[in-house]
């Protein structure tokens, strides 16, 4: 229950009005979570320009400058800044949510879409969906959106995979699981015991969202993937197949922009 102590008795008045408490209150406490980690993925955690405005601001700014070139003069920076990206999208996925889910709803994280057990049954219904979903990526490659997007580590003339683009795809993986325990572990399971089923529907906003930066059809296929997964998780209880696919996709769609730039052979 939500601690009313000292509350204006205004409010607490209007609190119990609401009546929120159980999983009312866990609807309050996964979407103003949700927003609070999408608002500091959207405004700080990617950007390097603001991680050295707040080193800045802090006052070491020997570290700020050491940061700034990491990011614009170094012969890795390319590589440096895709790594700042992963790292803050790995963060705003998980940290907020985390300490929600320990602190606030006393739950356990694995109820969140990280149950490993009895996952197995299900992979064939997410190996139909790779399946399905690989034709229609390795269609998209030939578009110039696709090509000026994809990968996004650009390879320079005569570099090669290691170690630059492994490492990067290291971590674009692992910001994968973090984005979907967010989407399909916590923002699903944590407002399926109210809203059941539509918590899908819920969750694909934001998700689509996500992906306007992107060519449009992308954009719409984000839609549909949101719902597919979002009911896959539901049903499975777990989100790690759903990881598989996700990665999966994104390799081919990193391995076919490689191929038609001339990088694989």
């Amino acid at each position: 229950m939500l601690n009313l102590e000292g509350m204006p008795s205004i409010l607490t008045g209007r609190l119990r009005r609401f009546n929120l408490t159980g999983d009312r209150r866990q609807v309050v406490v996964v979407l103003v979570v949700s927003a609070l980690s999408l608002t500091f993925l959207n405004f700080g955690a990617t950007n390097p320009a603001w991680f050295v405005s707040l080193l800045e601001m802090l006052g070491a700014g020997g570290w700020a400058e050491r940061a700034r070139d990491a990011f614009e003069g170094s012969d890795s920076a390319q590589l440096n800044r895709l790594l700042f990206w992963g790292g803050g999208q790995i963060l705003a996925y998980t940290l907020l949510p985390v300490v929600a889910i320990k602190l606030v709803l006393r739950d356990r994280i694995g109820n969140y879409g990280l149950r490993v057990k009895g996952i197995g049954s299900h992979g064939g219904t997410y190996a139909v969906l790779l399946a399905l979903s690989i034709p229609f990526v390795v269609l998209a490659s030939f578009t110039p959106a696709f090509l000026a997007k994809y990968p996004f580590y650009d390879l320079a003339s005569g570099e090669g995979l290691w170690p630059g683009m492994a490492l990067w795809w290291v971590i674009y993986g692992l910001q994968f699981v973090a984005l979907e325990f967010f989407f399909r572990g916590f923002m699903v399971h944590g407002l399926s015991p109210r809203f059941g089923y539509l918590s899908v529907f819920v969750m694909m906003v934001p998700y689509n969202m996500l992906h306007y930066g992107k060519p449009v059809a992308e954009a719409l296929a984000a839609i549909v993937g949101g719902i597919v997964l979002g009911s896959l998780s539901l049903r499975s209880r777990s989100i790690w197949w759903g990881v598989g696919v996700h990665v999966g996709v994104a390799a081919t769609m990193d391995v076919a922009a490689l191929a038609h730039k001339g990088f694989l052979w």
